[in-house]
């Protein structure tokens, strides 16, 4: 049970208590320490070291979720044990507590400013930490679309091969093993490998990879599958990448990449309906809501008849925001989430036949605790390339992101879909049997594709 005590006196730890409560809507969860040295709070509960009157002046300008947040970035404030455990912990002590935010009025907010003002804390707005998008234009135009992308993804190769594994996939793994010898490569290729068979993928079949990334899948289904690949991404880092890898890799003849917007597909070579496949891991929660139904209408218009289509992507609980302030400002700005149910409708509703949907939210918890991981294995080396405050972001990113899978608030689901003939054949197997046969062994020493069963009239080099 929470003892609550006070450091005697009236220093600046009893002046705020009053106003946190007051807008917190019940004592604080946490033990909170200014910068004159005072405490308040449960003495058992994670301590919030606030280190300067600017913490204070930050929230007033901008108060809650971001507010917080930025005085996080900048080290105004500081929670003294693990932030994942910190965090957790508070989200916990609100719950047992059932603290709802009540919504201030005037007079509140004066007293609030009141406060500050004897603590010290008034003054001009603190300056904007640098790491923040500042994105303008229409929402979802394509320029402004680059601009996001750019903003997250372009931040330099040199971080992302930092933070990843060898794979260079930015997506959620798919964890097969548990030992010692079972990495985050590992997982990471099991999950290249099932995405192609559940695509079906094999030599001579042609795939559009949409929001391609650092060409993970595009390098594993072209190298290992002897797909054809259209690779494609809005990040003009990406692209370089992706294209000195094909290089690397010898692989000229089976892959092509684009650097352009999703919506310009359509200007591409052979585009309209000739592809046996078509995968997008992690891309759609970039497209806006308003666009997504024209989207979806891509993915169809892409495929032949049969053809597949591989979604891999986030979801939001029925009752949760999604992003939220944080993630919308600092990490993917103009993101979109909805629940998975909406976006298989959304599916179906162009023409799609939905065959399987697999959550994946677990391992998005492993996945994201990995990268955490490396980040604060490597952190002086983050500090050198990106500046603290950028480290800082990430820290608080991976942390939140790995805590809202753990809780259910956020999901990721791969949906597979086919595009049926006119008879309505969808041409899949009738099993899930083939999919998940050895993938452990795929990851760790080259491993066995085996078979799909053989489907009548099925041409050489198509998706079977």
């Amino acid at each position: 049970m929470n003892t609550f005590t006070d450091t005697p006196g009236t220093g600046a730890a009893q002046r705020i208590a009053p106003v946190i409560e007051q807008f917190l809507g019940g004592p604080p969860p946490v033990r909170l320490r200014m910068w004159d040295g005072s405490e308040t709070g449960p003495k058992d509960a994670p301590t919030v070291h606030v280190r300067s009157r600017r913490a204070l002046r930050r929230l007033l300008w901008q108060p809650g979720e971001l507010g917080l947040a930025e005085a996080y970035i900048t080290g105004d404030i500081d929670i003294d044990d693990d932030l994942a455990d910190g965090l957790r912990a508070m989200r916990r002590a609100s719950r047992e507590q059932g603290l709802e935010l009540p919504r201030p009025g005037i007079a509140d907010r004066l007293r609030a400013a009141g406060t500050a003002l004897r603590l010290g804390a008034v003054g001009p707005r603190p300056p904007v930490p640098a790491a923040r998008a500042g994105l303008s234009g229409a929402l979802h135009s394509k320029a402004r679309d680059r601009a996001a992308i750019s903003h997250h993804y372009d931040l330099s190769n040199a971080f992302y091969s930092l933070l990843l594994d060898e794979t260079m996939a930015y997506s959620c793994g798919y964890w097969t093993g548990a030992g010692p010898d079972y990495g985050p490569a590992d997982a990471q290729r099991d999950k290249l490998e099932l995405i192609c068979r559940k695509l079906g993928l094999t030599a001579g079949a042609r795939l559009l990879d949409i929001g391609c990334g650092w060409g993970s899948l595009t390098l594993h289904a072209a190298g290992r599958h002897g797909v054809r690949v259209t690779a494609v991404t809005l990040a003009k880092e990406q692209a370089a990448y992706v294209r000195a890898r094909v290089e690397e890799r010898g692989l000229q003849d089976l892959v092509e990449v684009h650097n352009c917007d999703y919506r310009d597909v359509a200007g591409l070579p052979g585009f309209q309906g000739s592809y046996d496949a078509v995968s997008t891991v992690e891309m759609g929660e970039h497209v806006g809501d308003a666009e997504y139904p024209a989207f979806t209408a891509l993915l169809h218009s892409v495929l032949r008849p049969q053809g597949r289509a591989l979604v891999q992507q986030m979801s939001r609980g029925s009752t949760a925001p999604g992003g939220g302030a944080f993630i919308e400002s600092y990490i993917a700005p103009d993101m979109h989430m909805r629940p998975l149910g909406e976006t298989v409708g959304l599916l179906e509703g162009a023409g799609l036949e939905v065959r399987d949907v697999e959550s994946m939210r677990e391992h998005y918890v492993l996945t994201v605790e990995a990268w955490h991981r490396t980040l604060e294995e490597r952190w002086s080396e983050f500090v050198a390339l990106v500046g603290e405050e950028t480290a800082r972001v990430w820290r608080l990113y991976l942390v939140g992101g790995a805590l809202a899978f753990e809780e259910r608030r956020m999901g990721v689901d791969q949906i597979l879909s086919v595009r049926p003939d006119a008879e309505g054949a969808a041409g899949t197997p009738a099993t899930r049997h083939g999919w998940y046969a050895g993938l452990g062994a795929v990851a760790g020493q080259g491993g066995h594709t085996p078979a799909e069963p053989a489907i009548a009239g099925q041409r050489p080099g198509s998706v079977r």
